[in-house]
């Protein structure tokens, strides 16, 4: 069987040469969540973007279930893709129901108010009393349920994800990902998630890849991630768990 999505030596370079991917090869497979790892400037948001033709690469190749992606009609391509991001880009002269439903409706198809509700209800939301706010009406995390609710909407089997709990507080952020992990285990969603929460990482995904400078250093099960030898994973881990060193020092 086809990967869901497959990067086959990929890299993107900048008019002026810069290189922001550097002979990518990953392959997704069907029903799995990824997480992408690395520090900012790595090429992270740069790989996602190559998914749903936000950009092209330069050279090399990525695959939708075996299919060339510049073979998909783009627009098609998109409104078949789930896409979540850090500020949920809700338009906020919508309510809540229409910004869900914004995707079907692009596509010639207006969701009835049940399916709606369902939506909402499937990222914790009240739908009776939501569904008619806007969303200045709306706390951050509430916005971002409803950004996911967006993205669901259409019913893609791929969901792109780029920092979706970045903006959100702690407490607010744990609440966000037990929702997104109870939903993903029961909708069965090919996932790829760009994080810098290596916590988030570990927690969400069942395979982490991390990026430097463009390259894959490494691309292992989640349950793999801290137990590697490569320095750049250990450095990783070390500077994120930098608090807890400490205090595990003090305590002795």
């Amino acid at each position: 069987m086809a990967a869901a999505i497959e990067f086959r030596e990929v890299s993107l370079k900048t008019a002026e040469g810069r290189v922001l991917l550097d002979r990518v090869h990953l392959s997704l497979e069907e029903g799995t969540t990824t997480a992408v790892l690395g520090r900012s400037g790595s090429g992270k948001t740069t790989l996602l973007r190559l998914v749903n033709r936000m950009l092209d690469p330069t050279d090399g190749t990525v695959f939708i279930r075996g299919m060339e992606c510049e073979q998909h009609d783009v627009i098609t391509l998109r409104r078949g893709i789930g896409y979540v991001i850090q500020e949920t880009g809700l338009f906020p002269h919508f309510t809540v129901a229409r910004n869900v439903g914004l995707v079907p409706e692009l596509n010639g198809k207006r969701l009835p108010k049940e399916k709606v509700g369902g939506l909402l209800d499937q990222v914790g939301l009240d739908a009776e009393k939501f569904a008619e706010r806007y969303p200045h009406q709306l706390s951050g995390g509430q916005r971002q349920r409803v950004g996911l609710a967006r993205a669901l909407a259409a019913g893609p089997s791929l969901l792109l994800m780029d920092e979706p709990f970045g903006a959100l507080d702690p407490l607010t952020r744990a609440e966000m990902q037990d929702m997104l992990r109870d939903l993903l285990n029961r909708l069965k969603k090919t996932v790829l998630i760009v994080t810098h929460d290596l916590d988030e990482a570990l927690y969400l995904a069942s395979r982490i890849v991390l990026l430097e400078e463009g390259r894959v250093v490494t691309d292992v099960a989640a349950e793999d991630f801290l137990r590697s030898e490569i320095p750049a994973v250990k450095a990783y881990a070390e500077a994120f768990h930098r608090g807890q060193k400490d205090l595990r020092q003090e305590q002795r």
